[in-house]
């Protein structure tokens, strides 16, 4: 899967983090955004497997994920 972040306009709550089953998400701690805060970031893509349930957990519609599984959604 690959996943696209709007990193400026995400507020670092976590919720994308926590809601990640294989936990590779996390706020990135050498990164701040425009709005002063650690926005998400992915460890390891190769790793994910496009459940998109940090997209779905997003208040803000801060990620994109592009997968088969999205795309079969459609």
């Amino acid at each position: 899967a690959k996943l696209t972040f709007k990193t400026d306009i995400c507020k670092g709550c976590g919720l994308c983090v926590d809601a990640c089953p294989k936990k590779l998400l996390r706020l990135a701690q050498d990164k701040i955004n425009k709005k002063g805060h650690h926005p998400a970031e992915i460890t390891d893509e190769s790793a994910c497997v496009g459940c998109a349930s940090c997209a779905m957990m997003c208040p803000d519609c801060v990620i994109k994920v592009e997968s088969k599984w999205t795309e079969w959604q459609k």
